[in-house]
């Protein structure tokens, strides 16, 4: 048996920062893994399908720039972008990461960790106890909606689509979401025929026109979009294809299928049932990351699904490290909204990118979700074409630009971007979102010319003075 003042299991991006900080703040410290440290978002997410994606997305920002697109002669290299991606995963091999575990001071424990007891978790057979808390990092995985087939066909999900050693000649995909946009995105730029499956359309949660944006983006590349229809059956042949039928009597047959329909969290197998939690369920918490009906138990990340978005899982777990520190060591805590205990952005802040062409950048409320919650609402658009420095960007540039008003404080409480690039526009926003800064303040704020960021000038000439 062994004694730490905090037993973190998960050892990806969400646990590694929970255990530093709260090993900075004097904690003794335990991080549990069973797979890779460093976790979903270093081998099967962000980073490799950022890299697969990047490529081809430089190559075609190339050719929308006269002067440049005429030194632009050949295709994609595709060897080239996997091995790329192999760099950025470490060929999957997590050393690195290991020694940094290391290096910081926190014992890593490899292995499955079952939750036996309050404060107790056993590793393959060996029990640590936690004399002040225990911290659920284990994130989510992919759901396998119950299509007739599906499960027998050997799908890709995320973790298939980002690790390929080759691009197949078809890909067809289930899903319109960010996953399903943007691997649809990276394999039709690599080389594939790509089919997307979309029942509800693109981009849902977001304002409608990204989504109409990002759907007009992907049929210019040559993706064959197929929204409102659904899968009925799927079916690995003789001929190692997928053939998957939808219900408007289509069939689509190609190399493989990927399946991007949405999350499952990662408790099925964690021992919650032995501390009175219902397995396989997401964690209740509190603004402070403890799992609801404890005083011991934390869910951070994915887990809790309040925001599945490695860097707000990294902004939970920073609260969470702090505010298990400060509870063991008995010191006042700040748990006002913003405070340093607490995950306030998660509620209504939340930054988000979709590396598609063109790109969707977001932050805080859509027009429909701040009407939801009584808002005074006013909406205010503008077309980002229309920016000087777009016309500077691309000779064929197309986006839009809105802010979500709050009339009745003068605050931003939202705002989204579709463009090229511009996830370059988003933190501005969430500045301006999180910092509730008034809108006759942010008039001062001058944007530089000629640059795309002078649609925030021409956001506040629609808007008006206030």
């Amino acid at each position: 048996m062994t004694t730490y003042d905090l037993i973190v299991i998960g050892a990806g991006a969400v646990g590694e920062n929970v255990a530093d900080y709260a090993k900075r703040n004097g904690l003794s410290v335990a991080l549990v893994e069973a797979d890779l440290v460093g976790g979903e978002c270093s081998y099967w997410a962000c980073m490799p399908s950022k890299a697969l994606l990047r490529s081809t997305s430089v190559l075609r920002a190339a050719r929308s720039v006269g002067g440049a697109a005429q030194a632009v002669t050949g295709d994609v290299d595709v060897a080239a972008v996997l091995r790329r991606r192999d760099s950025f995963t470490s060929g999957w091999d997590d050393s690195g990461q290991a020694d940094w575990v290391s290096g910081a001071g926190i014992d890593l424990v490899r292995g499955h960790a079952t939750i036996t007891g309050v404060k107790e978790v056993t590793v393959d057979g060996v029990v640590h106890t936690a004399t002040h808390a225990v911290v659920a990092a284990t994130g989510s995985t992919a759901l396998l909606p119950d299509i007739p087939g599906l499960a027998d066909a050997r799908p890709w999900t995320s973790r298939e689509a980002t690790s390929a050693t080759t691009v197949p000649q078809s890909l067809v995909v289930i899903g319109g979401g960010v996953v399903a946009t943007e691997m649809a995105t990276a394999y039709q730029g690599l080389g594939a025929t790509v089919t997307l499956v979309a029942r509800s359309g693109l981009l849902g949660g977001q304002e409608p026109f990204a989504g109409e944006l990002v759907a007009d983006g992907l049929r210019e590349l040559g993706v064959d979009l197929r929204v409102g229809v659904s899968p009925t059956n799927v079916l690995r042949t003789e001929h190692d294809t997928v053939e998957v039928t939808l219900d408007d009597g289509s069939t689509v047959v190609a190399d493989e299928v990927l399946v991007a329909t949405g999350r499952l969290p990662r408790t099925s197998d964690l021992g919650l049932e032995n501390v009175g939690i219902e397995p396989g369920d997401w964690l209740q918490v509190d603004d402070t990351l403890l799992v609801h009906g404890t005083d011991w138990l934390y869910g951070v990340g994915d887990v809790n699904h309040r925001a599945l978005l490695t860097h707000q899982g990294k902004y939970q777990a920073r609260a969470a490290g702090e505010v298990i520190a400060a509870r063991a060591q008995g010191r006042e805590l700040s748990t006002a909204p913003w405070g340093a205990h607490v995950a306030t952005a998660d509620d209504a802040a939340v930054p988000q990118v979709t590396f598609t062409d063109p790109e969707v950048a977001s932050v805080g409320l859509t027009a429909d979700a701040a009407t939801k919650r009584g808002i005074d609402v006013r909406v205010v658009d503008y077309d980002l074409a229309a920016v000087a420095g777009s016309a500077l960007h691309s000779d064929s540039y197309k986006g839009q630009a809105r802010i979500v008003v709050d009339e009745s404080r003068k605050v931003i409480v939202g705002a989204t971007f579709v463009g090229p690039d511009v996830s370059d526009l988003l933190h501005a926003a969430t500045v301006a979102v999180v910092g509730e800064v008034p809108i006759g303040r942010l008039w001062h704020a001058v944007p530089s010319y000629p640059t795309v960021s002078e649609v925030w000038l021409r956001l506040l000439d629609s808007y008006g003075r206030p």
